[in-house]
């Protein structure tokens, strides 16, 4: 089942209330709801959307955020099309797709996250790429970002998609239990999450973070929001953005803040573990939104040659992305954050 056809069956479901449990719409002076597509804090770039949450950066920009979480993409995607939140952190591909689809007016005001530093793991079975053939691969969904990524990653690499089984299993924690179970041949997960494994005696990394991005395309996820919370709670979605923002930048400067936080928030994994990921983050946090005009462009144009996309219209970049939001956010923190000697390529917010 193509996303396109997940999110379609799923939007279905939404509307009769099947998604997720919640009420209708929600009117100005509300909390405003934030899908996010994970259960707790993850081990990646998007944590700030939690950790925002946590350490006040919402409450402080003036805005009441109830994160909503929701297992997949499809899922993310059908609950904002049902009314049953305000924003969405989905994937590139989803995004372009309610919109080619004429699903949902939206557009994408912040990417918190745009890239996830996945690889993929297997058995120590499997010696090399071309072994997937025949096996069982977990993913989170099917359509979910990370059978996205790796659809793409596969094509690259020489694995044809055909050949694998893909099997939803979850979110990253469960893939892993089910790999070192046995129940699957290899999946994809994050490096914190591999990091994070109690038991790796039986299994390897078998296509390291670099390869994995050097194929998965630069940008990988949005967070978007209906064209009518737009107007109606703006002033709401860029406070939003602006708390992202200002957390992203505090844990550029300082990442022992995030380790700090994430300690709090996932007593569950080694802190030697968190250092190792606040390092590799240094440099990739969305400090001014995100929102670089040739990074999206070019995104787009990868997304668009995803089976994912496969047959729908081109997408105008005006009919789905709106600088603006992410615009004034900078403003407010007082202009744009310029790339250092350390990190060079730090957000760019070209337009």
């Amino acid at each position: 089942m193509s996303l396109a056809s997940s999110i379609r069956r799923l939007a279905v479901a939404a509307t009769v209330g099947t998604v997720i449990a919640a009420g209708p719409a929600l009117a100005q002076g509300q909390p405003f709801r934030l899908i996010v597509v994970e259960p707790t804090t993850p081990l990646v770039l998007n944590s700030v959307m939690w950790l925002a949450e946590q350490l006040g950066y919402y409450e402080q920009e003036g805005v009441d955020v109830e994160l909503v979480p929701v297992n997949d993409t499809p899922t993310a995607v059908a609950a904002l099309i049902a009314g049953q939140g305000d924003m969405a952190n989905v994937s590139l591909t989803a995004a372009l797709g309610m919109v080619a689809q004429n699903l949902l007016p939206i557009k994408a005001v912040v990417s918190p996250d745009k890239f996830l530093p996945f690889s993929i793991v297997a058995s120590n079975a499997i010696q090399s790429p071309a072994d997937l053939a025949g096996k069982t691969f977990g993913v989170a969904a099917i359509g979910s970002l990370d059978y996205t990524l790796t659809n793409l990653v596969f094509a690259a690499i020489g694995v044809d998609p055909a050949s694998v089984t893909f099997v939803a299993v979850g979110p990253p924690a469960q893939r892993g239990a089910a790999l070192i179970a046995g129940q699957i041949d290899a999946t994809t997960m994050s490096i914190g999450t591999y990091l994070g494994l109690e038991d790796k005696s039986n299994i390897q990394v078998l296509v390291p973070v670099d390869q994995y991005l050097m194929h998965a395309g630069i940008l990988n996820k949005v967070n978007v929001v209906p064209d009518s919370v737009l107007t109606e709670r703006r002033d709401d979605v860029v406070a939003v953005v602006r708390a992202l923002t200002r957390a992203a930048r505090d844990f550029a400067a300082d990442p022992q803040l995030w380790i700090d936080a994430m300690i709090v928030a996932r007593p569950d994994y080694d802190p030697a573990n968190l250092a190792i990921l606040a390092e590799q983050f240094r440099c990739a946090w969305s400090v001014n939104g995100g929102m670089d005009e040739p990074t999206i462009t070019t995104g787009t144009t990868d997304a668009y040659g995803t089976a994912d996309l496969a047959g729908m219209r081109m997408v105008e970049i005006g009919e789905w992305v709106d600088f603006t939001v992410a615009d004034d956010a900078n403003e407010a923190l007082g202009g744009v954050m310029a790339a250092t000697e350390a990190c060079p390529a730090l957000d760019p917010a070209g337009r």
